[in-house]
């Protein structure tokens, strides 16, 4: 028996590393069910991350699944770090076994 796919949202969030405490605290109070950190490196608008000092020139990529109302508040919540951080995210409406 084929199981049903549920619509939601992937947000997509790739930062500095220095956020992630503040990034976790945030999913946490926004009332997303749970995410994934990895670390990333690459190369865009903010210059060269590459990782290659530990603590220093450093990104993660985050990824949450979630309803469209906690990927709204989401987005607004990250808004404000991108003042002061090398911050991009993004989403995508996906459907998904959970």
């Amino acid at each position: 028996m084929a199981a049903s796919l549920q619509d939601m949202f992937l947000v997509t969030v790739i930062c500095e590393s220095v956020l992630q405490d503040r990034m976790v605290k945030l999913l946490k109070n926004s009332g997303a069910s749970g995410y994934t950190i990895i670390q990333a490196v690459g190369s865009g608008r903010h210059g060269s991350r590459m990782g290659d000092i530990a603590g220093f020139n450093t990104n993660i990529e985050i990824k949450i699944l979630t309803s469209e109302e906690i990927c709204d508040r989401l987005i607004e919540e990250i808004k404000p770090f991108r003042e002061k951080y090398a911050l991009i995210a993004f989403r995508q409406p996906v459907e998904g076994l959970l």
